[in-house]
Order: C-alpha cells, then structure tokens, then sequence
C-alpha cells in the first residue's frame, strides 16, 4: 500500500507540473504574437536601409563610410551575445553561448589568450555565464527587455560605435538567435563593426539618375549610424521572439510528456492496485480454507 502511495503522490505532482507547463505554452503563444509583429515589420524597414546604404556606397569613390567603415588589423573584438533574461526555452540560450565559445575558442583564440576578447551581454542568461570571468565579461543590458523599443537599444550601438571610433575594439560581432518560426530558431552571427563592403554585383548596380540633397556623401555618413542601431536592434528583436517561440515549443513538448508520464504512471498505479487486491482475496481464501480444514 505504500507503493500505491507513492504512485498516487508522484500523479498528483506530474499532474500540477503539466498545468504549469500549459500555463507557460499559453502565456508564451500570447507573448509570441506581438513580438513576431514586432520583427516581421521591422524587417522591410532595416532591410531597405542596408540596400539603400549599399546602393549609394557602391556608387563613391574611396572610403565613404567614415570611421565606421575603417577596417583595421583586428587585435580588439567585442561580442555582442543576445541571450533572454529567463530560461525554460530550451536549448535557445546555450546554443547562443556555444557560438561565442565557439567564436573565442576557434577563430579569435590569439586575441583571447592576449586578453582582447570580450563579451558584451544582452540578457541575463549570458551574463550569469560570462560574468564569472573577469577577462572576458565588459558588463550587460539587460534591462532592455523591461522595456523593449529603439530608443532603449539605440544608446547600446552608440556605446559600442564611439569604443569602436577610438579604437577600443577593431571588430564588433553580434550572435543571436533569427526567428523563422515558432519551431525554428536560427544562430546568426553578423558583423556589426566595421562596415562590411557592398558587393559587387553587375546585376544589382543601378544606373538610375538620382538628385541628392544635400549629397551622397553626407546621406550616406547619416545613413551609418542609423543603420548599425537598426542593425543591433533588429537582432535583439529577433532573439524576442525567437525566445517565445523556443519557450513555447519546449513548454509544448513538456506538457506532452507529462502526460505521457501520466499515463505511465496510472498504469502501474492500475497494476499495483491489481495485485494488492489479488493478494487480499489469496488471503481471504486461504483462511477461509484453513478454517474449514
């Protein structure tokens, strides 16, 4: 009977944890919903400005792009981890924190043992991670998702653009998760700083007769700044909902097996409670029998 006990103790707490879960994959599902319309129509938006910037850089001559376009011997790099504040999404965030390993480990490992590695965190799961280490942690912003707008990511890339202007870092690296679907999250990893050059591609050159005011140079130097903070704040964006999307597929997957493990369990419970029966009838025959013989 003890046995039983546990069975039905063990029930009663799966089955709390599932509406728990339920909860979650719901509160997720709502959440999801305005920060997928958030990124869906930042897109065109950030997208025509990196196309509209590529069109007018191709057509100067020089380094147009001002110091943010300055390529240097890339002994500084800044990495810029987008994780969430909370967990229970999966392998969202530790696939985020495997990419910047992966990153200092692989393709920047001689500016790391030199020290010119560090981490810049958006998001408490990277900083929980990163924080420990003193060489590589420059702090994080995590408060942004308390309030997520332009204008609260827009003094980060400011930060970052005058540390790269005077040199504090040669390169600046973004790594988040892109939201293509509530099941698929994908790790990106965008250059942030400096400028990548527009390719050069015949079919997409334009020979259109524009009129610029005040000119193409001064557009396109205005265009820089507003493109990078467009740029980092598209990518945060996307790790949004990306989160959602991930935490509602886990909470999903959860609830499914706390019912699978339901059902499990009320099977033995059925068996046990079988058998307990089974033994009290074998013990009530053999005393009646005993008492006849």
């Amino acid at each position: 009977m003890a046995n039983l006990k546990e069975v039905r103790l063990r029930i009663v707490s799966v089955s709390s944890t599932q509406q728990i879960t339920k909860a979650m994959k719901m509160v997720s599902a709502a959440k999801l919903r305005r920060a997928q319309n958030a990124i869906t129509q930042l897109r065109p938006y950030a997208n025509k400005l990196r196309d509209i910037l590529e069109n007018l850089s191709s057509s100067l001559e020089g380094n147009s792009g001002g110091q943010f376009a300055q390529v240097r011997p890339v002994d500084k790099v800044l990495i810029v981890a987008v994780t969430s504040n909370r967990g229970l999404a999966g392998a969202f965030n530790a696939n985020i924190i495997r990419q910047v390993n992966r990153l200092i480990h692989d393709q920047y490992s001689a500016q790391a043992n030199a020290g010119n590695v560090k981490v810049l965190s958006i998001g408490k799961k990277a900083s929980d991670f990163y924080s420990k280490n003193n060489t590589l942690y420059n702090g994080n912003h995590n408060e942004v998702y308390g309030d997520l707008r332009f204008d609260v990511v827009a003094p980060i890339a400011e930060k970052i653009m005058s540390d790269f202007a005077v040199g504090q870092y040669d390169k600046v690296i973004v790594v988040y998760n892109q939201f293509k679907n509530a099941a698929v999250q994908i790790v990106q990893t965008e250059q942030l700083l400096p400028l990548q050059p527009a390719a050069t591609n015949s079919e997409q050159t334009t020979n259109n007769d524009y009129i610029f005011e005040p000119g193409k140079q001064e557009i396109v130097l205005d265009l820089i700044p507003k493109s990078i903070k467009t740029q980092l704040y598209k990518a945060v964006l996307d790790s949004h909902a990306s989160e959602h999307g991930a935490r509602m597929t886990a909470m999903s997957k959860a609830t499914d097996n706390a019912g699978e493990l339901i059902k499990e369990l009320k099977l033995t419970y059925n068996k046990a409670r079988q058998a307990a029966i089974t033994n009290e009838i074998l013990e009530i025959v053999a005393g009646a029998e005993a008492l006849n013989g």
